[in-house]
């Protein structure tokens, strides 16, 4: 079986595994240079480890049970395409196809419950209250595709990592327009990469004023014994 691309195999995989009721990792991928040469994708529970934290204090412990269950993806150069070499089907534990979306490789927010989300943390509603009104909707927890730590999980990932990428782009316009007011008004603003603030620092006129007059600093530590 051959596919266009390394990421069409592995969907193709993970949707095979969604229907036979397990879930798949990357297991290595093997590179020349920037090219990928091949991959090995295994079931998730491949390996032989277990859950530092004990039983009595996890109520869904995991473990490796070495599953072999595999597929072997290599790239056909002459004809730009990918092919699926091997394929091991065994699993060393039982699969349960009428729970495999509640595990984590398949469980899914839909486009309107993100929406819902989204909303209820704009208007200051609790994740949990979120997801239980989630869960009375459906008519009970079995009836969800998800679980409440992926609302809590996107509102961190998505929700507010957007927020703060547009109050640091807010933050910059305030700025400028201080600047426009007043030219002895100085800024100085620093953004990493995803557009969150890297270093902030302004001074108005007045305050620079002062300075001149006094020659004296009174600087606050907001960070105080908050790191101990």
């Amino acid at each position: 079986m051959t596919f266009t691309t390394l990421e069409d195999a592995g969907k193709f995989y993970r949707n095979y595994a969604k229907a036979a009721g397990f879930s798949t990792r990357v297991r290595c991928t093997n590179r020349k240079g920037n090219e990928i040469k091949n991959q090995l994708i295994t079931c998730s529970r491949e390996g032989k480890w277990k859950s530092k934290i004990s039983p009595t204090e996890k109520t869904n412990p995991t473990a490796g049970l070495n599953c072999p269950a595999r597929i072997y993806i290599h790239t056909l150069k002459d004809v730009g395409a990918w092919i699926i070499s091997k394929v091991v089907l065994d699993h060393s534990h039982p699969c349960c196809p009428s729970k495999t979306e509640m595990l984590k490789q398949h469980r899914e927010l839909s486009m309107s419950i993100r929406r819902t989300i989204e909303n209820n943390e704009e208007a200051g509603i609790r994740p949990s209250k979120t997801y239980q009104s989630f869960v009375a909707a459906a008519g009970g927890h079995r009836e969800l595709h998800f679980i409440e730590k992926d609302v809590r999980n996107y509102i961190t990932r998505e929700v507010r990592n957007v927020s703060e990428q547009e109050d640091a782009k807010e933050f910059g316009k305030y700025l400028l327009r201080m600047k426009e007011k007043n030219q002895n008004f100085f800024f100085e603003l620093q953004l990493e990469e995803d557009q969150s603030i890297k270093l902030a620092f302004w001074a108005d006129a007045r305050s620079r004023a002062a300075f001149e007059y006094f020659g004296d600093v009174i600087s606050f530590d907001t960070t105080y014994n908050t790191n101990r």
